[in-house]
């Protein structure tokens, strides 16, 4: 199977009239009616559905799934100016107006996930009816359902209602659907990732970085625990463990990726796959991270790279004290995942910063890496199962699966009632992966904990990089709220929202 990072041969769908048998297609032409036919084409429809799914993670999902938490801030810079549009999504302050939204990446994630659902119909439509090899037409297909199903649950998870497209679209009309109940989306996620639980193979037997019937199992997982389906979620989940597939890294930090090895790794469920170069395949999420301004000298010492520039602007996903204090004493994660620079040219304190230090792995290329994202690891494998034991009010056999994730970070027993310490395990074992909003939304915990967070913030603006005589905006803090409005460019489109 061609690698996955094959580039995706954009694909002009030529709308044609099926009942007109003497319609020629050019021989040099690409379009649906000729290019979905052999093993090949699939693999390339499938290496594209992949493909927006490193723009999600690399400028998208940090902000709306971790900035949007009390995780991370950003670094205010008064001497730049501001980055509203990034400020909005950290405060709580996006502005919208009849359920719909102008904000940049609310609107960009919205496309991005639409653009792997688009790419996904083209293929289940097609796929069926081609002549190829039956276990590969299986795997294909599976990684497909799969992306579809990931896609979805990051949009009901985001926006609640969206519109349902399972079919190609192919004229205006087909593109303005209703929106449809959560509950319906949900129903097609889980029926989408059911299947393809059914047709991938495991991990020994895939293609390194494609999707596996792990990876599919534990996606299933995560919507069944959303949905509080505890013991459908324990089911598959003890599956990933018995697999024998997967296992904790003995050393936390060696669980994620480095620039060009160490990729999806023993404890890698599914990670989205970059490589550092000029071939349009890296990632530059490293650097978005970064507090700011940051000299080249200072930034260097982070990166290694040969030839490091100098980076103005605000800083994003800076750790906040909060996350920090999260850490229990001896906790070997902290010092894996924060580390601090000073910065010469802030006006915030004494310009020490911490920094996401778990994936700052050094590279050769400034602004261009290849380190992998993690989506799902085995440690949350481990902490789901806990939870969804726990729920289930087996608190005996939560604990040991607990207890694999506290050991590795140096921490014994954990004190108190078990459902908040895996809350809190979660998010220390987690940080910094997009996970945070999302477990304080299903855990019904995302409005007091955020209520309280900003008024902390707005209490103490110097304890959260706000230079000496700055504070928040007026509107910091003004909608907290459980789901991002639908974005305004695509109600000018559709009647329906």
């Amino acid at each position: 199977m061609k690698k996955i990072f094959l580039s995706f041969i954009i694909i002009g769908f030529t709308l044609t009239s099926c009942d007109d048998e003497l319609t020629i297609y050019p021989e040099t032409s690409l379009s649906s009616e000729t290019f979905y036919k052999t093993e090949a084409d699939f693999q390339q429809a499938v290496n594209g559905a992949y493909v927006p799914l490193r723009s999600i993670v690399n400028d998208r999902a940090w902000l709306l799934g971790e900035m949007h938490s009390d995780n991370t801030y950003y670094a205010r810079n008064v001497l730049f100016g501001s980055t509203e549009q990034q400020e909005d999504i950290a405060d709580f302050a996006i502005p919208s107006d009849n359920g719909v939204t102008t904000n940049t990446h609310v609107t960009n994630q919205y496309i991005l996930d639409y653009q792997i659902i688009a790419r996904v119909n083209q293929i289940t439509t097609t796929i069926d009816d081609a002549d190829f090899d039956a276990n590969a037409k299986k795997n294909l297909k599976g990684q497909a359902l799969f992306l579809r199903g990931y896609a979805y649950f990051e949009l009901v998870r985001y926006f609640g209602s969206v519109p349902l497209h399972l079919e190609p679209v192919t004229n205006r009309q087909e593109a303005a659907l209703p929106l449809s109940p959560a509950e319906d989306i949900y129903a097609q996620i889980i029926k989408d990732v059911q299947e393809a639980t059914q047709l991938l193979p495991p991990k020994s037997k895939q293609e390194a970085g494609r999707i596996t019937s792990g990876a599919a199992k534990t996606l299933l997982a995560n919507v069944y625990i959303v949905q509080k389906r505890w013991a459908e979620a324990e089911t598959l989940l003890k599956e990933v463990v018995n697999s024998g597939e997967y296992a904790l890294m003995p050393n936390y930090a060696d669980a994620f990726s480095n620039n060009d090895s160490n990729k999806n790794n023993i404890e890698s469920v599914f990670e989205v796959q970059f490589k550092e170069g000029a071939e349009g395949l890296n990632g530059n999420f490293l650097y978005q991270f970064m507090p700011r301004p940051i000299t080249a000298e200072e930034l260097v010492t982070i990166t290694g790279t040969s030839n490091p520039q100098p980076r103005s602007g605000e800083g994003n996903n800076i750790p906040t004290p909060d996350i920090i204090a999260a850490y229990e004493e001896g906790d070997l994660r902290k010092n894996a995942s924060i580390d601090s620079i000073q910065i010469s040219q802030s006006g915030w304190k004494d310009g020490i910063y911490p920094y996401i230090k778990k994936y700052a792995k050094t590279h050769s290329l400034d602004g261009n890496h290849g380190m992998n994202w993690p989506i799902y690891r085995y440690s949350e494998v481990l902490l789901f199962l806990a939870e969804a034991l726990n729920e289930q009010g087996k608190s005996g056999e939560a604990l040991p699966y607990l207890m694999q994730v506290r050991s590795r970070a140096g921490l014994g027993n954990p004190i108190g009632d078990l459902t908040d310490a895996i809350f809190r395990e979660r998010r220390v074992e987690l940080a910094f992966e997009n996970k945070r909003w999302f477990d304080l939304v299903r855990t019904g915990r995302a409005i007091p904990v955020i209520t309280a967070y900003g008024e902390r913030i707005k209490a103490n603006p110097q304890d959260y990089y706000y230079q000496e005589g700055a504070e928040p905006r007026g509107n910091a803090f003004s909608n907290i709220s459980l789901l991002y409005a639908l974005p305004a460019s695509e109600a000018d489109l559709s009647p329906n929202f």
